[in-house]
Protein backbone atom coordinates (compact mmCIF):
# COMPACT_ATOMS: atom_id res chain seq x y z
CA UNK A 1 0.00 0.00 0.00
CA UNK A 2 2.01 3.04 -1.45
CA UNK A 3 0.06 5.60 -1.91
CA UNK A 4 -3.73 6.98 -0.94
CA UNK A 5 -5.24 6.85 -4.88
CA UNK A 6 -4.16 3.01 -4.12
CA UNK A 7 -5.80 2.85 -1.00
CA UNK A 8 -9.09 4.46 -2.04
CA UNK A 9 -9.09 2.73 -5.27
CA UNK A 10 -8.92 -0.91 -3.74
CA UNK A 11 -12.21 -0.23 -1.70
CA UNK A 12 -13.70 1.73 -4.52
CA UNK A 13 -13.95 5.32 -3.25
CA UNK A 14 -12.67 7.93 -4.62
CA UNK A 15 -10.07 10.00 -3.96
CA UNK A 16 -10.10 13.62 -2.91
CA UNK A 17 -6.72 14.80 -1.55
CA UNK A 18 -3.55 12.75 -2.74
CA UNK A 19 -1.85 12.41 0.71
CA UNK A 20 -5.03 12.12 3.06
CA UNK A 21 -8.01 9.96 3.15
CA UNK A 22 -10.96 9.25 5.23
CA UNK A 23 -13.40 6.71 4.23
CA UNK A 24 -16.74 4.98 5.60
CA UNK A 25 -16.25 1.90 5.24
CA UNK A 26 -19.82 0.94 4.84
CA UNK A 27 -19.66 2.50 1.33
CA UNK A 28 -16.15 0.17 0.50
CA UNK A 29 -16.88 -1.85 -1.80
CA UNK A 30 -15.99 -6.30 -0.97
CA UNK A 31 -12.62 -6.48 0.30
CA UNK A 32 -10.57 -9.84 -0.43
CA UNK A 33 -8.59 -10.85 2.94
CA UNK A 34 -5.04 -10.55 2.59
CA UNK A 35 -1.33 -9.52 4.01
CA UNK A 36 -0.82 -5.86 2.88
CA UNK A 37 2.32 -4.24 3.50
CA UNK A 38 1.66 -0.01 4.11
CA UNK A 39 3.99 2.58 3.51
CA UNK A 40 1.04 4.89 4.94
CA UNK A 41 -0.32 5.26 8.39
CA UNK A 42 -3.61 4.24 8.58
CA UNK A 43 -6.32 4.25 11.29
CA UNK A 44 -9.27 1.81 11.61
CA UNK A 45 -12.58 2.15 13.48
CA UNK A 46 -13.97 -1.37 13.56
CA UNK A 47 -16.58 -2.64 15.25
CA UNK A 48 -14.81 -4.97 16.96
CA UNK A 49 -16.95 -7.14 19.98
CA UNK A 50 -14.94 -7.80 22.93
CA UNK A 51 -17.83 -10.08 24.89
CA UNK A 52 -15.25 -13.03 25.62
CA UNK A 53 -12.39 -10.73 26.45
CA UNK A 54 -11.64 -11.03 30.63
CA UNK A 55 -8.69 -9.16 32.58
CA UNK A 56 -8.41 -10.75 35.83
CA UNK A 57 -11.79 -12.19 36.47
CA UNK A 58 -13.61 -9.11 35.53
CA UNK A 59 -14.66 -9.26 31.83
CA UNK A 60 -13.79 -5.85 29.82
CA UNK A 61 -16.51 -3.57 30.17
CA UNK A 62 -15.59 -1.62 26.36
CA UNK A 63 -17.54 -3.52 23.95
CA UNK A 64 -17.97 -1.04 21.31
CA UNK A 65 -15.35 -0.41 18.37
CA UNK A 66 -11.80 -0.04 18.83
CA UNK A 67 -8.71 1.73 17.07
CA UNK A 68 -6.26 -0.41 15.25
CA UNK A 69 -2.85 1.83 14.12
CA UNK A 70 -0.91 0.74 11.46
CA UNK A 71 2.58 2.85 10.70
CA UNK A 72 4.40 3.08 7.60
CA UNK A 73 6.56 0.09 7.60
CA UNK A 74 4.00 -2.18 8.68
CA UNK A 75 2.32 -5.28 7.82
CA UNK A 76 -1.69 -5.32 8.33
CA UNK A 77 -4.67 -7.81 7.12
CA UNK A 78 -5.26 -11.26 7.75
CA UNK A 79 -3.18 -14.25 6.49
CA UNK A 80 -5.07 -16.90 5.00
CA UNK A 81 -3.97 -19.10 1.80
CA UNK A 82 -8.47 -19.09 1.35
CA UNK A 83 -9.86 -16.75 -1.41
CA UNK A 84 -12.11 -15.37 1.36
CA UNK A 85 -13.65 -11.67 0.76
CA UNK A 86 -15.22 -9.41 3.18
CA UNK A 87 -17.67 -6.32 3.53
CA UNK A 88 -15.17 -4.02 5.38
CA UNK A 89 -16.89 -2.14 8.41
CA UNK A 90 -16.61 1.29 10.46
CA UNK A 91 -13.63 3.80 9.16
CA UNK A 92 -10.85 4.53 7.98
CA UNK A 93 -8.41 7.80 8.02
CA UNK A 94 -4.95 7.08 6.03
CA UNK A 95 -2.17 9.59 5.14
CA UNK A 96 0.81 9.45 3.86
CA UNK A 97 4.28 10.82 5.93
CA UNK A 98 5.14 13.16 3.15
CA UNK A 99 1.48 14.78 4.17
CA UNK A 100 2.98 15.73 7.33
CA UNK A 101 6.72 16.21 6.85
CA UNK A 102 8.04 19.46 8.05
CA UNK A 103 4.81 19.99 10.27
CA UNK A 104 4.52 20.28 14.02
CA UNK A 105 2.60 16.66 13.52
CA UNK A 106 5.13 15.39 11.79
CA UNK A 107 7.99 16.29 14.18
CA UNK A 108 6.00 15.02 17.41
CA UNK A 109 4.55 11.46 15.59
CA UNK A 110 7.51 9.40 17.80
CA UNK A 111 5.24 10.51 20.52
CA UNK A 112 2.36 8.12 19.43
CA UNK A 113 3.90 5.11 20.37
CA UNK A 114 0.49 3.44 19.47
CA UNK A 115 1.22 3.34 15.57
CA UNK A 116 4.12 0.40 16.81
CA UNK A 117 1.65 -1.76 18.90
CA UNK A 118 0.30 -5.18 17.58
CA UNK A 119 -3.15 -5.40 16.20
CA UNK A 120 -4.14 -7.27 19.60
CA UNK A 121 -3.33 -4.41 21.75
CA UNK A 122 -5.73 -2.10 19.95
CA UNK A 123 -7.83 0.67 21.69
CA UNK A 124 -11.05 -0.35 22.82
CA UNK A 125 -13.50 2.41 23.13
CA UNK A 126 -16.61 3.71 25.04
CA UNK A 127 -19.63 5.20 23.49
CA UNK A 128 -18.20 8.35 24.49
CA UNK A 129 -14.49 7.99 22.80
CA UNK A 130 -16.33 6.74 19.45
CA UNK A 131 -17.85 10.21 19.03
CA UNK A 132 -15.47 11.79 19.89
CA UNK A 133 -13.17 9.95 17.09
CA UNK A 134 -16.24 10.34 14.71
CA UNK A 135 -15.98 14.01 15.74
CA UNK A 136 -12.51 14.12 14.26
CA UNK A 137 -12.69 11.82 11.37
CA UNK A 138 -15.97 14.28 10.31
CA UNK A 139 -13.93 17.00 10.51
CA UNK A 140 -10.93 15.91 8.21
CA UNK A 141 -13.76 14.61 5.88
CA UNK A 142 -14.96 18.10 5.74
CA UNK A 143 -12.14 20.50 4.92
CA UNK A 144 -11.37 17.25 1.86
CA UNK A 145 -14.81 17.68 0.34
CA UNK A 146 -13.97 21.72 0.49
CA UNK A 147 -11.98 23.50 -2.10
CA UNK A 148 -8.43 23.56 -1.20
CA UNK A 149 -7.17 26.87 0.53
CA UNK A 150 -4.18 28.16 2.33
CA UNK A 151 -5.64 26.85 5.49
CA UNK A 152 -6.76 23.07 4.41
CA UNK A 153 -3.77 21.44 5.65
CA UNK A 154 -3.40 23.13 8.54
CA UNK A 155 -6.79 22.26 9.82
CA UNK A 156 -6.25 18.74 8.71
CA UNK A 157 -3.27 18.73 10.36
CA UNK A 158 -4.74 20.16 13.43
CA UNK A 159 -7.47 17.61 13.75
CA UNK A 160 -5.44 14.74 12.99
CA UNK A 161 -3.19 15.68 16.00
CA UNK A 162 -5.93 16.09 18.16
CA UNK A 163 -7.39 12.72 17.48
CA UNK A 164 -4.14 11.56 18.42
CA UNK A 165 -3.94 13.16 21.57
CA UNK A 166 -7.45 11.71 22.39
CA UNK A 167 -5.66 8.26 21.38
CA UNK A 168 -2.97 8.64 24.06
CA UNK A 169 -5.47 10.11 26.60
CA UNK A 170 -7.80 6.49 25.79
CA UNK A 171 -4.38 4.22 26.24
CA UNK A 172 -3.69 5.93 29.66
CA UNK A 173 -7.37 4.94 30.74
CA UNK A 174 -6.87 1.40 28.69
CA UNK A 175 -3.90 0.58 30.73
CA UNK A 176 -5.62 1.97 34.24
CA UNK A 177 -8.50 -0.12 33.56
CA UNK A 178 -6.18 -3.16 32.72
CA UNK A 179 -4.43 -2.45 35.72
CA UNK A 180 -4.71 -6.08 37.70
CA UNK A 181 -3.20 -7.98 34.30
CA UNK A 182 -0.86 -5.24 33.76
CA UNK A 183 0.58 -5.64 37.64
CA UNK A 184 0.93 -9.20 36.73
CA UNK A 185 3.24 -8.52 34.08
CA UNK A 186 5.47 -6.54 36.38
CA UNK A 187 5.08 -9.32 38.79
CA UNK A 188 6.04 -12.30 36.05
CA UNK A 189 8.59 -9.46 34.50
CA UNK A 190 10.78 -9.55 38.09
CA UNK A 191 10.58 -13.67 37.54
CA UNK A 192 11.51 -13.55 33.98
CA UNK A 193 14.74 -11.63 34.69
CA UNK A 194 15.67 -13.52 37.67
CA UNK A 195 15.02 -17.15 35.69
CA UNK A 196 17.53 -15.30 32.51
CA UNK A 197 20.22 -14.20 35.05
CA UNK A 198 20.39 -18.56 36.54
CA UNK A 199 20.62 -20.04 33.42
CA UNK A 200 22.92 -20.16 30.34
CA UNK A 201 21.18 -16.84 28.39
CA UNK A 202 23.56 -14.21 29.56
CA UNK A 203 26.76 -16.15 28.19
CA UNK A 204 24.36 -17.01 24.93
CA UNK A 205 22.40 -14.03 24.43
CA UNK A 206 23.73 -11.55 26.54
CA UNK A 207 21.85 -8.74 28.55
CA UNK A 208 18.25 -9.45 28.12
CA UNK A 209 16.77 -6.21 25.63
CA UNK A 210 13.23 -4.83 25.81
CA UNK A 211 12.00 -6.44 22.76
CA UNK A 212 13.41 -10.10 24.26
CA UNK A 213 11.35 -9.24 27.68
CA UNK A 214 8.29 -8.28 25.12
CA UNK A 215 8.19 -11.32 22.80
CA UNK A 216 7.95 -13.33 26.40
CA UNK A 217 4.84 -11.42 26.99
CA UNK A 218 3.83 -11.70 23.35
CA UNK A 219 3.34 -8.10 23.41
CA UNK A 220 5.15 -5.43 20.87
CA UNK A 221 7.90 -3.56 22.54
CA UNK A 222 6.14 -0.37 22.29
CA UNK A 223 3.21 -1.25 24.30
CA UNK A 224 5.71 -3.38 26.92
CA UNK A 225 7.61 0.06 26.77
CA UNK A 226 4.63 2.10 27.61
CA UNK A 227 2.65 -0.69 30.33
CA UNK A 228 5.90 -0.65 32.28
CA UNK A 229 6.56 2.94 31.91
CA UNK A 230 2.73 3.67 33.35
CA UNK A 231 3.28 1.30 36.07
CA UNK A 232 6.64 1.58 37.66
CA UNK A 233 7.17 5.98 36.43
CA UNK A 234 10.57 4.37 34.44
CA UNK A 235 11.20 3.49 31.10
CA UNK A 236 11.57 -0.34 30.36
CA UNK A 237 15.14 -0.12 29.52
CA UNK A 238 15.56 1.20 32.99
CA UNK A 239 13.64 -0.95 34.34
CA UNK A 240 15.66 -3.55 33.52
CA UNK A 241 18.76 -1.81 33.87
CA UNK A 242 17.98 -1.83 37.77
CA UNK A 243 17.21 -5.58 37.62
CA UNK A 244 20.52 -6.22 36.47
CA UNK A 245 22.07 -3.61 38.76
CA UNK A 246 20.10 -5.40 41.76
CA UNK A 247 21.45 -8.86 40.71
CA UNK A 248 25.18 -7.43 40.58
CA UNK A 249 24.92 -6.16 44.15
CA UNK A 250 23.93 -9.69 45.32
CA UNK A 251 26.58 -11.29 43.42
CA UNK A 252 29.35 -8.54 44.44
CA UNK A 253 28.48 -9.29 48.09
CA UNK A 254 28.04 -13.08 48.55
CA UNK A 255 30.80 -14.22 45.86
CA UNK A 256 34.43 -13.48 45.34
CA UNK A 257 34.40 -13.56 41.87
CA UNK A 258 35.79 -10.61 40.05
CA UNK A 259 34.71 -7.58 39.55
CA UNK A 260 35.02 -8.58 35.57
CA UNK A 261 34.07 -12.59 36.21
CA UNK A 262 30.15 -11.24 37.51
CA UNK A 263 30.75 -8.98 34.48
CA UNK A 264 30.58 -11.18 31.95
CA UNK A 265 28.29 -13.88 34.00
CA UNK A 266 25.70 -10.81 33.82
CA UNK A 267 26.01 -11.03 30.23
CA UNK A 268 28.06 -7.88 29.31
CA UNK A 269 30.27 -7.94 26.60
CA UNK A 270 33.26 -5.45 28.39
CA UNK A 271 33.77 -5.08 32.12
CA UNK A 272 34.21 -1.22 31.67
CA UNK A 273 30.16 -1.39 30.20
CA UNK A 274 29.63 -3.10 33.31
CA UNK A 275 31.42 -0.59 35.97
CA UNK A 276 29.59 1.78 33.93
CA UNK A 277 26.44 0.86 34.09
CA UNK A 278 26.64 0.50 37.72
CA UNK A 279 28.20 3.71 38.74
CA UNK A 280 25.05 5.63 36.71
CA UNK A 281 22.90 3.69 38.42
CA UNK A 282 24.56 3.56 42.12
CA UNK A 283 27.23 6.85 41.91
CA UNK A 284 29.88 3.91 42.77
CA UNK A 285 32.23 1.74 40.97
CA UNK A 286 31.67 -2.11 41.74
CA UNK A 287 34.80 -2.59 43.57
CA UNK A 288 33.91 0.63 46.36
CA UNK A 289 30.44 -0.38 46.68
CA UNK A 290 32.20 -4.26 47.49
CA UNK A 291 34.40 -2.57 50.00
CA UNK A 292 31.46 -0.30 51.55
CA UNK A 293 29.08 -2.99 51.33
Amino acid sequence: METISQFNHERGQETLHPLVSVLDQSKSKILKLEKTYSELYVIFLKDIKCEDMYYGRNKYDYQSESLIFIGPGQTFGFDTSENISIQPNGWALAFHPDFISGTSLGNQMHLYHFFGYHIHEALHLSKREVKLVLNCFKKIKYELKNTFDSHTKTLICTNIKLLLNYCNRFYTRQFITRELINKNVINQLDQVLYQYFESEHPQELGLPSVSYCADIFHLSSNYFGDLIKKESGRSAQDYIQQKIIDIAKHRLSTSNKTISEVAYELGFKYPQHFTKLFKLKTGQVPSVFRKVD
